[in-house]
């Protein structure tokens, strides 16, 4: 039975980091059976590992061409894994396959993440009497026995498989498409893709890891219905997601909805697509004390990409909201339900910097990675900062309800350059210092975001107004408009006076 993905992919780290890999020189059951027990205990919610036979190791990476492993011991060392897996406890079958690469052959010993957890397995499995029982996790790219806090959280883990690799058992097998299944395999190019061409829909389920249970009781995963049935919506309502364009903002009557259904990646690849060609803008700006121009967008793709495809990998299926992608006049806001681990803390996202320790959905973001439309490990919002600041667009903003994380929004602010000159701040700003209305949006020698803004337009025609007025008024959390306006604060543009009860003034003084 061959891998998911193609062996080239798997050696280069391309698809699967280090922490889910390991390289053996040689067939050695008393290592190996750890990292497999390691695994299949997936610690970290990361999804499948694997383990190369027939490949030395130096700094963590491969030695190409590899050494190789020889085709004629697979029988014997099929056997032995069958008997060394019993000793796994309870019981745990990983699947082997030979793969050829640098004109050779290795094994690969793919090992989905287990759901009977935790497992344990003997320290040496070779030895035959008194063997001693030790569970084992994965810490970066080593085998390790968990220390006593990390042993209890791993049993408290016995029953928190995530949602998209449990059984449905409202679902037959029979509703996954065996074309999409196929087309993923063509996709990865994987060699699973070949030998699929005579299976039945249930063996191709079962050789990808989208079904369980006995052939008289066997159920598909979430993650199969999710990604390889029909109509997902069958089996999880309002999964889908809604481009709304706002010609003219959030309060106007005048909108545009598009609904993308379907597989979930279809659905990512579809809304993608309609963004490009419909959203997304290009300009090229010469100069005349230079010869090169720049190239810069209104939004640049790389962030919008990374940023909807975050939406779709960690979104809560259980729920029946669909993630909406908000087009305003000067911003795009991706929301998805719920909000992120209560782990994760705002002034991270802010700083760009993600460390958080389990996945919601390691079998969906295991095969978003594998088409290449997510890279995975914390590192989307670095690519969405990076993105952004590679265009010269403002900094992406994240905002999440405190304490309830019920929601979180991605918000990337247009390109100034995309904005009439007409509007730019430096205008608005002398329009506040004579009285006049503000009417205009971002850009010039003050720095302020699109949504700010909008905050400084309603203080300016009512200086009365509350935060939560103004959260209703834009449609968006209160906390997100207190950043905002801790924001035009620090910037100087707005304040409180003493005397006035509180209410906000235009910081600027007229002329």
């Amino acid at each position: 039975m061959s891998i998911l993905i193609s062996i080239e992919d798997l050696l280069s780290g391309k698809i699967v980091e280090g922490s889910r890999m390991e390289f053996k020189e040689n067939w050695n059951p008393t290592t190996i059976m750890r990292t497999v027990c390691a695994f299949a205990n997936d610690f970290e919610n990361e999804g499948s590992g694997y383990i190369v036979v027939g490949v030395k190791e130096e700094n963590g990476k491969p030695v190409r061409p590899v050494k190789g492993f020889n085709p004629d011991s697979l029988e014997k060392v099929e056997k032995e894994m069958i008997g060394y897996s019993k000793l796994i406890q309870p019981s745990y079958m990983p699947r082997l396959s030979l793969e050829e690469i640098d004109n050779k052959q290795v094994l690969v010993i793919w090992v989905p993440a287990g759901s009977n957890r935790p497992y344990k397995v003997p320290d040496d499995v070779k030895v035959k009497k008194n063997k001693t029982y030790n569970y084992r996790i994965r810490m970066y790219s080593n085998t390790v026995i968990p220390n006593d806090e990390q042993e209890a959280e791993l049993i408290q883990l016995t029953a928190k498989i995530p949602y998209d690799d449990r059984v449905n058992t409202h679902a037959s097998v029979k509703e996954l498409n065996f074309g999409l299944m196929r087309e993923h395999l063509y996709e990865t190019k994987s060699k699973l893709y070949t030998e699929s061409a005579s299976m039945s829909v249930e063996e191709l389920a079962e050789a990808m890891n989208l079904c369980q249970g006995a052939e008289e009781h066997r159920f598909p995963k979430n993650v199969g219905l999710l990604m390889f049935s029909d109509n997902p919506k069958k089996f999880f309502p309002a999964v889908q997601i809604d481009v709304v364009v706002f010609p003219e903002g959030a309060g106007a009557k005048q909108f545009n909805e598009k609904t993308f259904d379907g597989p979930i990646q279809k659905q990512l690849i579809d809304a993608l697509s309609f963004l490009k060609t419909n959203v997304v803008k290009g300009k090229v700006i010469k100069y005349a004390d230079r010869e090169k121009a720049d190239n810069i967008d209104n939004y640049p793709y790389d962030a919008l990409e990374e940023a909807l495809a975050n939406a779709v990998y960690h979104r809560n299926y259980e729920l029946r909201e669909p993630i909406e992608v908000r087009v305003l006049p000067t911003t795009i806001e991706i929301i998805s339900y719920n909000g992120v681990d209560p782990s994760l803390k705002q002034a991270d996202f802010e700083k760009g910097i993600i460390r958080t320790r389990r996945y919601r959905n390691r079998r969906i973001g295991e095969f978003l990675k594998e088409l290449e439309l997510t890279e995975g490990r914390g590192t989307g919002l670095p690519t969405i900062y990076r993105a952004m600041e590679n265009n010269g667009s403002p900094k992406p903003l994240f905002d999440t309800d405190d304490p309830d994380r019920r929601h979180f929004v991605c918000e990337l602010p247009i390109h100034q350059v995309f904005i009439e000159e007409s509007d730019q701040v430096t205008d608005q700003v002398e329009k506040i210092k004579t009285g006049g209305s503000i009417g205009g949006s971002i850009g010039g020698s003050i720095e302020i975001t699109p949504r700010q803004l909008d905050v400084l337009k309603l203080i300016e025609q009512n200086n009365k107004i509350s935060i939560k007025q103004i959260a209703k008024e834009l449609d968006i959390n209160s906390s997100a408009v207190g950043k905002h306006i801790e924001a035009l604060k620090s910037k100087g543009i707005i304040e409180r006076k003493k005397g006035t009860r509180g209410y906000w003034h235009i910081a600027l003084p007229k002329k």
